[in-house]
């Protein structure tokens, strides 16, 4: 019986300190602005390595929960994102909700000639990190590497699920916003194109008022 109360107190002993534990991170989490988590968190999530013009993700940060949303290439980026964010300052507790895009080599096929047309056009190269040049030099690697995708700053986001096209980010202008979304038309095969791409300029003439 004696055995049997030790175990029971080195129990308690163990929740006790879980529950020290616990309130320390959440009296940390506390101490730390709500600006201060989501700026945390965004450096969190630019550095993922494989995080490219082929996913998207958002995310929102209500007392120390954040929730992630999006599309992933990838399975490995939607657990990666998760931990990563976890390691931010000021985050308790994350919901994660980003979507991993089914595998489909038709898929492959208008994701490559999407951000082929969009990223060479003469108007829309300049959003490419590497230029014109780097295009070509991320789809010859494609045809060596398959199942691989360009990572880097691509304000132009390809997302493809089903021959289901979408466009997802930020543009200059509105003429280069309808210009992407001719580009991303004129792949054959592809079912719908919705362009939610957002244009900075007007929006920021529009916060400024």
């Amino acid at each position: 019986m004696s055995a049997y109360f030790r175990l029971l107190r080195i129990g308690l002993v163990g929740l006790a300190m879980l529950g020290m534990i616990s309130s320390a991170t959440i009296g940390r989490a506390q101490s730390v602005s709500a600006e201060e988590t989501v700026r945390s968190v965004g450096r969190m999530l630019e550095r993922l390595p494989y995080y490219g013009v082929f996913d998207y993700i958002v995310f929102r940060v209500d007392r120390g929960t954040v929730y992630l949303a999006g599309y992933s290439f990838e399975g490995r980026l939607k657990a990666d994102a998760e931990m990563a964010v976890k390691r931010a300052s000021g985050v308790i507790e994350v919901a994660n909700t980003i979507e991993v895009l089914p595998a489909s080599q038709n898929d492959d096929r208008i994701r490559w000639a999407t951000f082929y047309r969009i990223y060479t056009d003469a108007f829309l190269s300049r959003y490419a990190p590497g230029g014109e040049y780097g295009v070509q030099l991320e789809s010859t690697d494609e045809r060596r590497f398959p199942g691989m995708q360009p990572v880097g700053r691509y304000p132009i986001h390809i997302i493809v699920k089903n021959g289901r096209t979408m466009l997802l980010g930020v543009v200059d202008t509105a003429p280069d916003r309808q210009i992407a979304e001719v580009r991303a038309r004129e792949v054959t095969g592809v079912f719908e194109v919705e362009n939610d791409l957002i244009v900075v300029r007007a929006a920021k003439k529009a916060g400024s008022r």
